[in-house]
C-alpha cells in the first residue's frame, strides 16, 4: 500500500541528494538510482501483510524520517579501537557515516590485479566489471529497503580478486556510525568479485558509538567464479537505539566454496537477509549465525539457499540467545530446483530462551523439485537444562557462573565457526563479557 507521508520526506531527501551529484546526474548509475526510487515510491516500506515481513514491523523506521547522513570528519584512530579486528596485517577500509575515510583505512601494496577500494572511487574510475555486476543480485523491486539503498547508492567497499589470485590476509570493512545527529540514514553498498580460483576472506563490521537513533541500510553482493573460495564474516554491533537492515546476496559458480557467519550483538530492530544461489555444479555453501537479544530488541534472520545446479552441498546453523522481552525471528528456506539432483542440504535453527518473556518465531522451509536429494531441516526452542546447572553447582560452581558457562557453550558453537582467527578470539571475549555482565537493556 502506498504511504504518502513517508514518500514526501524521502522524495525531498532524494532530490537533495541529486543536487549534490553535479555532472554525475546524467550517468548510467544515476539512472539506476532514479529507477530504484521509483520502485520505492510504488511499493513503500514492507508491512506485516507481506509474508516475508510478517513478524517484523518496520513502522518505527517509516515513522522515523531518517535522512541521508552527511560526511563526518571528527573520527580518530582511537575511536576505532573497540571495533577493529586485532590483526595488524589485515587490510582495512573504514567508512564513517557511510563515507570512505581514507585516513583511517589501511591498504598495503596488493598483488597484481587485486583491487580493494571504495565503491565511489571504483565508479568514478569506471573500473571494468563494476557496472556489470552492481545490482544484478539485489534488485530494487526486492523490497523497499533494497530500493532505498540503491536510490541513495554512493559509497561502500569494492573488492576484486582476479582469477588465480589469493589474498593472504583478511579484508576488514568497518562501517562506523557516529550518531553525530539524530535520525540519520546510512546506505553502505558493497561489491565483492572473486575470479576463477581466487581465494579471500572478508569481515564486515557495522558498529555505532553513543546511543542516538539511526538507520543502517546495507547491501552486499558477492560473486564467486569457478573454483573460488570466499570466507565471510559479518559482525553487527550497532548502538542500542539503532535500526539495522542488511541484505547479502551471493552467486556461486561451479566447484566454489562459500562460508559465512553472521553475529548480531546490538541494535534495537535488526533484519538480516542472506540469499545464496548455487548456480554451478559442485558448489558448497555454509551459512551460520548467532544472535544475542535482550530488553525489547527484535532480531530477524531470513535466509535462502537456492540449489539451482546438481551436486551441490549446503549447511546452515543459526542460533539465538534471547533474554528480557526480546524477540527473535528465523525464516530459512532451501530451494532445490528440478535439475539439481544429488543435492545435500542441512538446516538447523536452535534458540535458547533465558526469560519467560523472550519469544522466537521460527520457520524452516524446504521446497524440493528434484527426486534424488538428501535434505533435512529442524528447529528447537528451549531453556537451560536444570540438570546440567545442578551438575555444575554440585561441583562448587555458583549458580550464575554455571548458567553463564552453559549459555556460552551454546553460543560458542557458532563463534568457533568464525573464519578469521583474530576476530574469533575477540568474539570469545566480547560474547563472554556480554553474557556475564548482562547486555544494555533496550526498550525501543
Amino acid at each position: 500500500m502506498k504511504q504518502t507521508i513517508e514518500h514526501n520526506w524521502l522524495q525531498s531527501d532524494f532530490e537533495k541528494f541529486e543536487r549534490t551529484l553535479n555532472g554525475q546526474a546524467g550517468s548510467l548509475v544515476h539512472a539506476f538510482r532514479r529507477q530504484a526510487f521509483a520502485q520505492f515510491a510504488a511499493a513503500g516500506f514492507p508491512t506485516t501483510a507481506n509474508e516475508e515481513w510478517r513478524f517484523t514491523n518496520v513502522e518505527p523506521i517509516a515513522r522515523g524520517k531518517f535522512l541521508r547522513a552527511s560526511a563526518t570528519g571528527d573520527v580518530a584512530d582511537q575511536d576505532l579501537r573497540p571495533f577493529i579486528i586485532p590483526d595488524p596485517a589485515a587490510i582495512r577500509l573504514v567508512f564513517v557515516d557511510g563515507f570512505f575515510a581514507g585516513h583511517l583505512s589501511k591498504v598495503p601494496v596488493l598483488p597484481a590485479g587485486v583491487r580493494v577500494e571504495s565503491l565511489a572511487a571504483a565508479l568514478a574510475a569506471d573500473v571494468p566489471g563494476v557496472i556489470d555486476h552492481l545490482g544484478s543480485l539485489v534488485r530494487p523491486h526486492d523490497n523497499g529497503f533494497t530500493a532505498l539503498n540503491t536510490a541513495f547508492l554512493w559509497d561502500g567497499a569494492f573488492i576484486s580478486v582476479p582469477a588465480g589470485s589469493r589474498l593472504e590476509v583478511p579484508v576488514h570493512l568497518l562501517f562506523l556510525a557516529t550518531g553525530a545527529s539524530e535520525g540519520r540514514a546510512i546506505y553502505p553498498r558493497n561489491l565483492i568479485i572473486a575470479g576463477a580460483g581466487a581465494d579471500l576472506s572478508v569481515v564486515e563490521t557495522y558498529a555505532g558509538s553513543g546511543r542516538r537513533v539511526y538507520l543502517t541500510n546495507a547491501v552486499t553482493e558477492m560473486f564467486l567464479g569457478t573454483h573460488a573460495t570466499v570466507e565471510h564474516d559479518k559482525l553487527q554491533r550497532e548502538s542500542p537505539g539503532a535500526f539495522h537492515v542488511g541484505t547479502s546476496a551471493i552467486r556461486q559458480d561451479a566447484e566454489t566454496l562459500f562460508a559465512s557467519t553472521t553475529m548480531n550483538l546490538g541494535g534495537a530492530l535488526v533484519r538480516n537477509t542472506v540469499h545464496a544461489t548455487l548456480a554451478g555444479e559442485g558448489g558448497d555453501c555454509t551459512l551460520n549465525g548467532l544472535s544475542l537479544g535482550t530488553g525489547g530488541q527484535l532480531v530477524d534472520n531470513h535466509t535462502s539457499i537456492d540449489h539451482a545446479a546438481p551436486g551441490c552441498t549446503s549447511h546452515e546453523l543459526y542460533k539465538s540467545v534471547l533474554d528480557g522481552r526480546s524477540r527473535g525471528v528465523f525464516n530459512g528456506k532451501i530451494f532445490v530446483r528440478k535439475d539439481a539432483q544429488k543435492t545435500d542440504a542441512k538446516q538447523t535453527n536452535k534458540t535458547l530462551l533465558l526469560s519467560d518473556d523472550a519469544t522466537i518465531d521460527t520457520k524452516p522451509q524446504l521446497e524440493i523439485f528434484a527426486d534424488d536429494v538428501k535434505c533435512t531441516h529442524g528447529a528447537t526452542v528451549g531453556q537451560l537444562d536444570e540438570d546440567q546447572v545442578f551438575y555444575l553447582r554440585a561441583r562448587g560452581i555458583g549458580e550464575i557462573e554455571a548458567r553463564d558457562m552453559l549459555t556460552f557453550a551454546f553460543a560458542g558453537d557458532v563463534i568457533d565457526r568464525v573464519h578469521v582467527e583474530s576476530l574469533r578470539s575477540q568474539l570469545h571475549g566480547l560474547v563472554h563479557q556480554l553474557l556475564h555482565e548482562g547486555r544494555i537493556p533496550n526498550d525501543h
